[in-house]
């Protein structure tokens, strides 16, 4: 699996809305009207993760979430990772 280079990532970019490179990652946070949204959401993006074998990090702080990919077998980002960020907006705008 080939890594992604910065200028692929930030072509990716204005089709993963939310989402920013940072530190050789992806990440986005996000801030629910409350503590058990959040949870809600982590759990509808953990199944998801687990049926394409493909995890995110996860920090949850309060009503805070923030969504960090990165393949970490390959030591940066792929097309797995774009993909995962696509589905997660999916599971978040549902």
């Amino acid at each position: 699996m080939a890594l992604l280079t910065d200028d692929q990532v930030n072509t990716a970019l204005p089709e993963l809305d939310g989402w920013e490179l940072a530190d050789g990652t992806l990440r986005r946070s996000v801030k629910f009207g409350s503590f058990l949204a959040g949870i809600d959401a982590v759990r509808r993006v953990a199944e998801r993760a687990e049926a394409a074998d493909h995890h995110p990090d996860i920090d949850i702080r309060w009503r805070t979430v923030t969504f960090v990919l990165v393949t970490h077998s390959e030591g940066g980002i792929t097309d797995k990772d774009v993909a995962m960020a696509g589905e997660i907006n999916r599971l978040l705008a549902a």
